[in-house]
């Protein structure tokens, strides 16, 4: 198979294609750095993206920002980075894709265990990780050519520890082959409409 994986100079991005390179022809793609850049904010970063790789059999979302910080001081502005980047950049990639991805393809996009396990000063990726997991469940019954869509939520990933781990008391670490398999296991499985937990 042909793989996209956006995002894939990042932390999780990287696991994912050391894992799926193993199987399959992989293409990587990433707002810095990769073979090809893309800027999932922006639908004409995406769709020149798309002309410029044309067909593909599997695409994964591994980017997306959203806001970290406290909810007393929150403005709009900072739920709009979410919006923006993590949940429609992600829906983008698949309304957009749709032309591209050939029969009996695939999305995997990525919520993430702060929709099921918030702390204090993750209200935003809360938020859009429930939104991208809806999407996810309700898109799913409408894909046409027999194409499937899943999302990962992956947990506290092991080389996230240093940053965001003191704020997150009990929450074991999970290894990124743990992480890779359930994106691999979106890809190459039958699964749609699911989330996949990593966590």
């Amino acid at each position: 198979m042909r793989v996209v994986v956006v995002g894939g100079t990042g932390a999780i991005g990287r696991s994912i294609v050391a894992e799926l390179s193993k199987r399959h022809e992989v293409v990587v793609a990433a707002r810095s750095g990769g073979a090809h850049r893309i800027d999932i904010s922006s639908a004409a970063s995406i769709q020149a993206f798309y002309r410029e790789i044309q067909g593909f059999d599997a695409l994964v979302c591994a980017a997306g920002d959203a806001y970290l910080g406290d909810f007393e001081s929150m403005t709009e502005a900072d739920v709009a980075v979410g919006v923006q980047s993590k949940l429609l950049g992600q829906v983008r990639l698949v309304l957009l894709g749709r032309p591209f991805l050939r029969e009996g393809g695939s999305f995997t996009l990525t919520s993430g265990f702060l929709l099921r396990d918030p702390v204090p000063g993750t209200s935003n990726f809360a938020m859009v990780n429930g939104a991208i997991e809806g999407f996810v469940r309700a898109a799913a019954f409408e894909l046409r050519r027999h194409a499937r869509i899943n999302a990962v939520s992956p947990g506290l990933a092991e080389e996230s520890v240093g940053v965001y781990g003191a704020n997150m008391p009990g929450r074991l670490p999970v290894p990124m082959s743990t992480i890779a398999a359930a994106y691999a296991r979106s890809v190459e499985g039958f699964q749609t409409g699911q989330v996949l937990l990593a966590e």
